[in-house]
């Protein structure tokens, strides 16, 4: 049986779903495979400081062009304590409550759009699902991130299927460094900002406790001579005022590079 008849079986065994969706391909891409399956599939998507105005404007635009059948939701992770003293596991409590705000407002299988590339990294969030009882297809039926976006493809998400993976706001600050909403702000503007600027395939804004560090793919910054880099962080300080006096400097993009601390799923 191939991959994607396996994830129609999986989604049949659920019986009219909730997809949690974030507005990245993968969550994105579940939720209309699924409502192509049975249109009584429910999707949720929360609204948050944390979330790039950009992936909710996707999700709104799609659940209309769509049709979907769609809540937008407040999962009250900014009122936890526990996420927004931003520890190594941060994502567990953001996915905790994530879960037990849709669990109050479905009966039924909650899923997420987890593939098994993600079996791979550090991923608290899978334990916060496993908690709630939250099941992810993808991983069920064995697709990885290349079948997803083959995936979006094939359901005509052609600008979706090529959308570079974007981790919340809140992965790039620093484990320790309490989340603020202006701070996240901070982060998707000087973001948005580079996109426009320089169309980067890879942008992070990282806050260090040492200043900003703009991370970008290595193509991107390989072009870039000093005096260009240089130039380009001048002109970065414009975005906001809380710039003018900021350490900033540019390095090549790693993954996951503000986790510090040991990797453990709980504290």
């Amino acid at each position: 049986m191939d991959k994607l008849s396996q994830l129609e079986m999986v989604l049949r065994d659920f019986d009219g779903p909730t997809i949690a969706v974030s507005g990245g391909v993968d969550s994105t891409t579940l939720a209309e495979f699924a409502r192509q399956q049975d249109p009584q599939t429910r999707m949720v998507h929360a609204i948050s400081p944390a979330v790039p105005v950009a992936a909710t404007r996707r999700v709104q635009a799609l659940a209309a062009e769509r049709d979907w059948r769609i809540s937008f939701v407040d999962a009250g992770e900014f009122t936890d304590e526990r996420y927004l003293s931003n520890p190594v596991n941060r994502c567990f409590y953001c996915k905790s409550n994530l879960y037990r705000t849709l669990g109050q407002l479905t009966e039924g299988v909650i899923c997420s759009g987890a593939n098994t590339d993600d079996l791979t990294d550090y991923r608290p969030g899978l334990v916060a699902a496993e908690e709630n009882g939250v099941r992810h297809p993808y991983i069920e039926a064995g697709l990885a991130k290349s079948d997803v976006r083959t995936l979006a493809a094939e359901l005509g998400l052609t600008e979706l299927s090529a959308l570079p993976a974007s981790p919340c706001l809140s992965s790039r600050i620093e484990t320790g460094i309490r989340v603020e909403p202006g701070t996240l702000r901070l982060i998707e503007d000087v973001e948005t900002w580079l996109q426009e600027q320089i169309a980067p395939q890879t942008v992070r804004c990282r806050i260090r406790r040492g200043g900003i560090e703009i991370e970008l793919d290595p193509g991107t910054l390989g072009q870039l001579d000093a005096a260009e880099q240089e130039t380009l962080v001048n002109r970065l300080r414009s975005v906001d005022a809380s710039l003018a006096g900021q350490s900033i400097h540019l390095s090549a993009y790693r993954r996951g590079s503000a986790f510090i601390g040991e990797k453990a799923p709980r504290s």
